[in-house]
């Protein structure tokens, strides 16, 4: 061997070390390329390895940190020396091409376990700006703690995270929380005890995070306790507009899929016993999309102007995105989940106007392994990109980002499908009395932030990729050109 094979064999072992220093995870040498379209990877987190499901991006202060909620298992903390139970990664991306990893939260040691059954998924995070009986100057962490119950941290120095406070700790399930940062309102997905659905909705007053207030229950007729018959679907979460006094929930995440339109104020102050009665008194308007298909994420897009419209008059339209969830590996056996588009201009009466799927040929994504088809869009309505463009994550077919300036006629305009790299896991199906695994990316959840970075994190523990976009879908942003 020549010295100058060994120099560069020795570059490369120092390259790889200062990497894995700096919180980087080098891609194995043999794995394919990303494919990609109008879009850069900035910027990579290998998140200790951990399966990941919400991102949720703040900014505090002059930083920008990101909060990582992951599904069970267990991985090594290096910041530790010890293996713990899956939880919530903190990663400071003020400088999205150096991303920092700052700590980890365990997860519910008493829940392990793969997938739903552990970890602390769900993530959201609010200033102490908003939250009127607290410091403006702090930040807090509303979590969910495996299947039973809900947390809130202080995270002022995202470094070192303080507990606050505990909700149930006793419950069947718990999933995506939404929380009003300008309110302090969480409508939290929870399963106590008595309800009949695994998953419902549980009100909590959190402007003081310290001393979590309830304020009710709520789900649909024939969940709630003492009632007979078919069980409706289960809440999968919900998103609220304030200004608006509207909330928008999503029941039936991969199937039974259902819109359900709320009226803020009635249901905050309305009669709160779970009667019948008092469950549909805040409803506006619910439809019921397809059975075959789910509602994980119903993402509001209100007073979106169609120029096709323009010359006829009600130009000005009201849109609820409702993204479906890929739930089985190989397309087998599963309608195809994707994204529907629903007009709900008279909120009385909404319909679905169009949808949006991946073709599956041009990337023989059913073949790939793992799942295949939508699971969830970016949930920030910063003005960057609401109602411009929408960020789906579409598992083993990565993100796929939507030009919805025309809600009627939704248009792929970039995409981004990772590497797979030596932590991704694999993914197995049934074949007769054998199991057949295959490797494969599973782009889980995605988020942006005010400055136009995106955040996709993989549930098969590939990581988190900073991306960006470039050429016609950064100019459809309006976002400076890339030097």
């Amino acid at each position: 061997m020549s010295c100058q094979v060994c120099a560069r064999k020795a570059w490369v072992v120092v390259l790889v070390l200062a990497l894995a220093i700096a919180g980087f995870a080098l891609p194995a040498a043999a794995q394919k390329q990303p494919e990609s379209k109008n879009m850069n990877l900035v910027g990579y987190s290998d998140l200790q390895g951990r399966g990941a499901y919400q991102p949720s991006i703040h900014k505090q202060g002059n930083r920008w940190i990101a909060y990582i909620g992951h599904h069970g298992g267990s991985a090594m903390n290096p910041l530790t020396g010890k293996t713990e139970d899956n939880g919530t990664s903190i990663v400071d991306v003020t400088d999205p091409k150096q991303p920092k990893y700052l700590a980890h939260i365990p997860g519910d040691p008493r829940v392990p376990g793969p997938g739903e059954t552990g970890g602390a998924q769900m993530t959201r995070v609010c200033d102490g700006t908003n939250l009127a009986a607290h410091d403006p100057n702090k930040f807090y962490l509303l979590r969910t703690f495996g299947g039973k119950g809900h947390e809130v941290w202080e995270v002022t120095d995202p470094a070192n995270p303080v507990k606050l406070s505990s909700i149930g700790g006793n419950y069947q399930d718990t999933h995506k929380n939404w929380w009003e940062c300008e309110t302090g309102i969480a409508y939290l997905v929870s399963a106590v005890p008595g309800w009949r659905a695994k998953r419902m909705t549980e009100i909590y007053d959190l402007k003081d995070p310290s001393k979590p207030v309830k304020i009710r229950d709520f789900g649909l007729p024939g969940q709630e306790p003492g009632s007979t018959g078919t069980v409706p679907t289960d809440l999968h979460g919900a998103i609220s507009m304030v200004d608006k006094n509207r909330i928008y929930f999503g029941y039936g995440s991969s199937a039974g899929g259902m819109l359900q339109i709320i009226d803020r104020e009635k249901l905050l102050n309305g009669p709160k016993e779970p009667t019948p009665a008092n469950l549909l008194y805040p409803q506006i308007s619910r439809l019921d999309i397809y059975p075959l298909v789910g509602a994980h994420t119903t993402f509001p897009m209100l007073g979106m102007p169609i120029d096709e419209f323009a010359s006829n008059g009600f130009a000005t339209r009201d849109i609820v995105m409702i993204v479906n969830e890929a739930t089985r590996n190989e397309c087998k056996p599963q309608a195809r989940e994707m994204v529907f588009f629903a007009d709900i201009t008279v909120e009385t009466h909404p319909m679905v106007v169009s949808n949006y799927t991946v073709k599956e040929k041009t990337g023989h994504f059913c073949d790939r392994g793992g799942r295949f088809g939508a699971h969830s869009s970016q949930e920030s309505m910063a003005p960057v990109f609401y109602k411009k463009l929408a960020m789906i994550a579409f598992f083993n077919a990565g993100l796929r980002v939507l030009d919805v300036r025309d809600p009627y006629e939704p248009k792929e305009i970039a995409h981004f499908i990772p590497s797979i790299t030596e932590a991704t896991d694999k993914r197995c199906i049934r074949v007769g009395d054998e199991q057949k695994c295959k490797v494969a990316i599973q782009t889980n959840n995605v988020e942006t932030d005010d400055r136009g970075y995106i955040y996709i994190v993989d549930r098969a523990n590939t990581g988190m990729h900073i991306l960006e976009l470039t050429g016609a879908a950064r100019a459809i942003a309006g976002l400076p050109p890339l030097r």
